[in-house]
């Protein structure tokens, strides 16, 4: 029975994955990835709930970056980071992204030419 108990508990971590896709940020504290396999909740305004490593988001207006919105937007890229799948968040969220350990910028072309990723619009 423990060791069933442990077992469990073990399944239940997340462990580092890189997720690739668009990096989406419409509007002042709004952010969220949408890759491959769907979205996922970095965070949302009004909410104490942010990633640990959110501090290693670069500013993606420096780079290739989409405006929409006065200066937000999106970005192509890829996180590295651990993920909590949840229906807490909707039909629109697969989870959120529970830490951020690296970003990486890449040009919107690579995500535009990505047939797996929904249209960024």
């Amino acid at each position: 029975m423990c060791l069933a108990l442990t077992l469990a508990g073990t399944s239940a971590l997340s462990a580092k994955e890189n997720r690739c896709g668009w990096i989406q940020n419409p509007t002042p504290g709004n952010y969220w990835l949408d890759d491959g396999e769907g979205s996922w909740i970095l965070m949302t305004q009004g909410s104490e709930i942010e990633p640990l490593g959110m501090e290693n988001m670069p500013d993606f207006t420096t780079g290739d970056f989409v405006q929409t919105n006065g200066y937000y937007g999106y970005a192509c890229g890829c996180i590295e980071a651990e993920t909590e799948r949840s229906s807490d968040f909707g039909d629109s969220f697969l989870g959120r992204i529970s830490a951020i350990y690296a970003v990486k910028q890449l040009p919107i072309s690579q995500c535009r030419a990505d047939k797996a990723l929904p249209s960024p619009e």
